[in-house]
């Protein structure tokens, strides 16, 4: 372990002024979360990428060598902390998402890499580890906790086990135990989910939750019994309530699919619950949201918005972040000792950054960064990642029925909820034709397939699906599917959904949208099927072109590949599709597609 010692006398000498600070910056506003107040003319000594001195007059710091910044009397704010998220859903790697979200404000950010852990398991989360590391803000990493997400339910390219949990608690850079999504299993006192947690909380970590369901009774509290520390699955005013009082953290995310903050604010505006218990995360945020979007500063912007003063707000993304996560003595405010992460800004407001410092260094101004990206090479493994049995034909997509002909049946839908992750459970009258469920433009009701693609089985299951609103023949593929990131794929032609799929083989992986027996919407994911190496701004013009996809196929959702990529996320209510079938998540069993 490396010793603090000489950094402690150099932070302590340099505050005295028998040294000088390597940066010093001068007249700011102060924004001080951890007093609750706004500081003027306030001067922040820097040295060895740390912060020794915030006073009303730093200049016994400064030698001819010291580079000196003014303010301006511009806010002088702790760098931006997203509590959870997970990079995979930006389509990019984590370098290319540090150096979409960084110029922005984003200076720390708390990864859960399960996306990959479905594909590659602890090889994948360890390439996230290792990246992470090399990076020129702070990124931890949340140990995934289900892999699968939902055991017996689905097909995962990978499994992560209490012995890998345990494992990576060792590692560098591994800061908590990821979301605990098998919910039913933590109350159920599951041993795969009592060790997990066991390993977690023994190794003094921090244990994330994921509760999406409605009801807050029992189960609710069974799950709260086991530790969890955090949860950001809430909607309502009421499930911030429960979480804060059970003595969870409240995570309120604001995504590109998921806009959850406006509808759970009242905790805090109405019911005058402690802000200090809060925080403000995305969770997912699409490639196209960074580029064009933000990030944490876009999260912020919306927050001011929905009414929270602006120090609360802040404060729900920097000093409640880091002492949530016992980081507090690092990062998370501005004051003497912690990492200088610091962002200037002229409106608070109108949230954008007109300088970054991260770790002491000026990472950014006006908008563009100012520093050269870590060059990181990738394994040839985690390339390779579909293996299907055989190119899929439009016979692979027939849902039979042996219904007698002319005798309309009952089928179980998937229900797409807009801006939400939680679907409904429809339950809608059909007329079979020729023995087939065909597709119903006119009641929007189209197909809905997951095709295994990590083992080489073959298996293809098919189901039907509500709430995309497509009104022309198309196909729409993806190898981003959570949790399990099987191929998933859409659509009310069978011919296109198959071209979509054997597309997505080709490229190795990705998201693809066919219509009329042509690609009109492709985006490349090398990596795991799941992220680009290229920049975001690249990755987000051919993620566009998807999103385009969506809309001449008739869909007019807000961010439909954010809905569409979670409709095979077997725990969340109420239904979902795998591989295995189609999922009633409130019950947690299989479904026929027709009753």
């Amino acid at each position: 372990m490396t010793s603090s010692l000489p950094l402690t006398k150099k932070l302590v000498n340099v505050a005295m002024g028998r040294e000088t600070a390597d940066i010093v910056i001068r007249n700011g506003v102060w924004v001080s979360v951890q007093s609750g107040e706004f500081i003027p003319n306030t001067d922040i000594a820097i040295v060895d990428g740390h912060i020794a001195f915030v006073g009303k007059d730093a200049s016994h710091t400064v030698s001819k060598d010291t580079i000196v910044i003014d303010a301006g009397g511009k806010y002088l704010v702790p760098g931006l902390l997203d509590g959870h998220m997970h990079v995979e859903s930006g389509m990019v790697t984590v370098t290319e998402f540090v150096r979409a979200v960084a110029k922005r404000g984003t200076t720390g950010m708390f990864i859960d890499p399960h996306e990959i852990a479905n594909v590659f398991g602890l090889k994948g989360v360890k390439l996230m580890v290792d990246e992470a590391a090399k990076q020129p803000i702070h990124v931890w990493v949340q140990m995934p906790s289900c892999v699968p997400s939902a055991p017996g339910f689905e097909t995962p390219g990978a499994e992560i086990t209490p012995d890998d949990v345990a494992e990576a608690m060792t590692w560098d850079g591994i800061i908590g135990l990821g979301e605990v999504m098998d919910f039913p299993g933590v109350f159920n006192a599951s041993e795969k989910m009592m060790a997990e947690i066991a390993a977690a909380r023994d190794a003094g970590k921090v244990i994330g939750g994921h509760y999406p369901n409605l009801d807050i009774g029992r189960d609710f509290h069974g799950y709260a019994a086991a530790g969890i520390e955090d949860d950001h699955e809430g909607t309502r005013p009421e499930d911030a309530i429960a979480r804060v009082r059970q003595g969870m953290k409240a995570m309120l995310r604001y995504g590109s699919g998921w806009l959850d903050v406006e509808t759970q604010v009242d905790a805090i505006l109405k019911h005058k619950l402690d802000p200090r218990r809060f925080l403000l995360c995305t969770d997912d945020s699409h490639v196209g949201t960074l580029a064009n979007d933000g990030h944490m500063d876009r999260v912020l912007r919306h927050a001011l918005d929905v009414g929270l003063p602006p120090l609360t707000a802040i404060q729900m993304m920097t000093i409640n972040t880091a002492e949530h996560f016992g980081l507090s003595r690092e990062i998370g405010m501005i004051a003497p000792g912690r990492w200088a992460d610091i962002l200037l800004v002229d409106d608070l407001n109108d949230f954008h950054p007109d300088m970054v410092i991260a770790k002491g260094k000026v990472i950014a101004e006006n908008g563009e960064l100012t520093i050269e990206m870590p060059q990181i090479e990738y394994p040839a493994w985690a390339r390779d990642s579909i293996h299907l049995a055989h190119p899929l034909g439009a016979q692979d997509f027939v849902l039979e029925t042996e219904a007698s002909s002319g005798k309309s049946v009952t089928a179980n839908v998937i229900g797409v909820i807009e801006n939400q992750a939680p679907t409904k459970h429809l339950k809608i009258k059909i007329q079979p034709k020729d023995g087939e469920i065909q597709v119903d433009i006119e009641r929007d009701i189209a197909k809905l397939a997951v095709v295994e693609r990590h083992k080489s089985t073959g298996r293809v299951n098919v189901s039907l699906v509500s709430g995309f609103g497509f009104t022309e023949k198309c196909g729409i593929a993806s190898t981003f599917s959570h949790d399990s990131h099987n191929i998933i794929v859409t659509g009310t032609s069978e011919e296109d959904m198959a071209i979509a799929v054997n597309k997505l083989t080709e490229v190795g992986g990705g998201q693809v949208v066919v219509k009329d027996g042509e690609v009109i919407g492709q985006v490349e994911l090398e990596i795991a099927g799941l992220m680009s190496t290229e920049e975001a701004s690249i990755v987000s013009e051919k993620a566009t072109s998807v999103l385009n996809g969506f809309k001449a196929c008739g869909c007019t959702l807000n961010n439909p590949n954010m809905q569409f990529s979670l409709l095979s996320l077997v725990v969340i209510p109420e239904l979902r599709i795998s591989d295995l079938g189609l999922v009633d998540v409130t019950k947690f069993e299989f479904v026929p597609v027709i009753e």
